[in-house]
């Protein structure tokens, strides 16, 4: 079996950053050596003092196929995935047609993965009003864990959940030990927002803004934890923008219960003051909140409180997001930005003092954890998938269309200069992108569920 030894000066290993040489066997890494340990038969790419980290898992990303492949699809996106340096994505149960709510649409979504993911994949199922009674079949089918909204999503394939559903579907997800990932906000405290906003000039950022306050975070989020109290599941927090919930986070990381939180590269980067009129490409829910918040969840990234980020990458159709009219009120909100998310974490993390082992943590081993897939991605150690990000921390550019590799090439984060290039992307030993460029062939497959790991 062809041996390959990838080396670099800048290895980021579990046991810190260090010189090392990764030697990779098929579709493994056999082991990590020194430099002159690397044997003279292995065929050697030496990266310099480029670091090598291993491979990302976005646990938050809305692919939209089957049924909405004109809003992404998988190639599309796993393409983006592979040029940000992520090897593994775990597609949200809603956007496509069917909704993963039932087997049959799982095994749909399947069919339209085949021989078209650049890196592998795996799937959420869905908890809505009226679908309690799949849950523990999702589970055996070989979903990661489950995904409900406590508001109205946006779509009607997939509808959101009141309290009394939630407590009907709870025993069945705590029966299957799988995470239930939430969209924590209230609709109560978002109607009563936007009704006081009648009249208001919505091409302005600040009334949308004022249309989704925190209270409606911080409501959902403490529902959550008397639940998880209650019910005793995995409760994971997805998107947290509402540095207002970090105190009652704080205490429930005390408490010991099992709950954790992700936030997302745009909620770390930009800033409500520097959203522009009509800037509707900065439209997503939660909104995207002041700078002093942003400030707050890097010290809760740093402390713990948040414990990884995840893009929620939602694409759709440029004319969804109402352009021409600038109307943050019906422009579908959702963030793009799989393909940049890597260099905009660095940026942001480089000026706040954090290294590559924390990036490394937040982006790779946490998710790895949540996904259920802990003992074979999100580490360069023996006996993992070898699964490798070659990241250039030296050069600098401008976010360009041609950077994007999405479906539609357009996202807040264009213009925006930044730290940093993905150089490769290897997923389970093949490059699959180097320097800007896709190599091979499409041959990401779905992780496999633990009870078929196991057999």
């Amino acid at each position: 079996m062809d041996l390959q030894a990838l080396l670099s000066r800048r290895v980021v290993t579990p046991e810190g950053i260090r010189p090392a040489g990764v030697l990779v066997e098929g579709e493994v890494i056999r082991e990590v050596v020194t430099l002159h340990q690397v044997p003279q038969e292995a065929r050697i790419v030496d990266f310099g003092d480029v670091a090598i980290l291993p491979g990302l898992i976005d646990a938050h990303v809305h692919i939209n196929d089957p049924g909405r492949t004109e809003w992404e699809g998988f190639e599309t996106a796993t393409r983006a995935a592979a040029a940000g340096g992520f090897t593994c994505v775990v597609d949200m149960p809603l956007n496509c047609v069917p909704a993963t709510t039932a087997v049959d649409a799982l095994k749909a979504k399947r069919a339209a993965a085949k021989g078209r993911c650049w890196v592998d994949w795996a799937a959420w199922g869905g908890v809505v009003s009226d679908n309690q009674h799949q849950i523990t079949k999702l589970a055996a089918a070989g979903v990661r864990g489950f995904k409900c909204f406590l508001v109205h999503p946006g779509i009607n394939e997939f509808t959101m959940i009141t309290e009394e559903q939630l407590r009907e579907a709870l025993p069945y997800v705590a029966e299957t030990s799988l995470p239930l990932l939430v969209h924590a906000e209230l609709p109560d405290c978002i109607d009563a927002a936007t009704k006081n906003l009648e009249g208001a000039d919505w091409t302005q950022y600040p009334t949308y803004l004022q249309s989704r306050p925190e209270t409606a975070e911080l409501s959902a989020i403490e529902l959550l934890i008397s639940l998880c109290r209650e019910y005793e599941f995995r409760l994971h927090i997805v998107h947290l923008s509402a540095s207002q919930a970090l105190p009652t986070l704080r205490a429930v990381r005390l408490e010991g219960l099992p709950v954790s939180v992700e936030t997302c590269p745009h909620y770390l980067h930009f800033q409500a003051e520097a959203i522009s009129r009509g800037a509707t490409q900065f439209k997503c829910a939660p909104p995207i909140r002041g700078a002093e918040n942003r400030e707050q969840l890097w010290s809760a990234l740093k402390d713990g409180t948040i414990d990884q980020v995840a893009t929620d990458h939602s694409p759709c159709p440029p004319a969804m997001k109402r352009f021409a009219e600038g109307n943050f009120q019906t422009a579908w909100g959702g963030i793009t930005g799989l393909s940049v998310a890597l260099p905009v974490i660095y940026t942001e993390a480089r000026a706040r003092g954090f290294s590559f082992e924390d990036i490394a943590r937040w982006m790779g081993e946490v998710p790895a954890k949540l996904v259920g897939c802990q003992l074979q991605k999100g580490k360069i150690a023996a006996g993992y998938d070898a699964d490798l990000v070659v990241f250039d921390e030296a050069s600098e550019f401008l976010v360009t269309r041609d950077r994007l590799h999405q479906r539609h090439l357009f996202s807040p984060y264009l213009e925006e200069k930044l730290k940093g290039q993905v150089k490769a992307t290897y997923v389970r030993g093949r490059l699959v992108f180097a320097d800007n460029t896709f190599h091979g062939r499409p041959e990401g497959r779905e992780l496999p569920a633990w009870h078929q790991r196991m057999v």
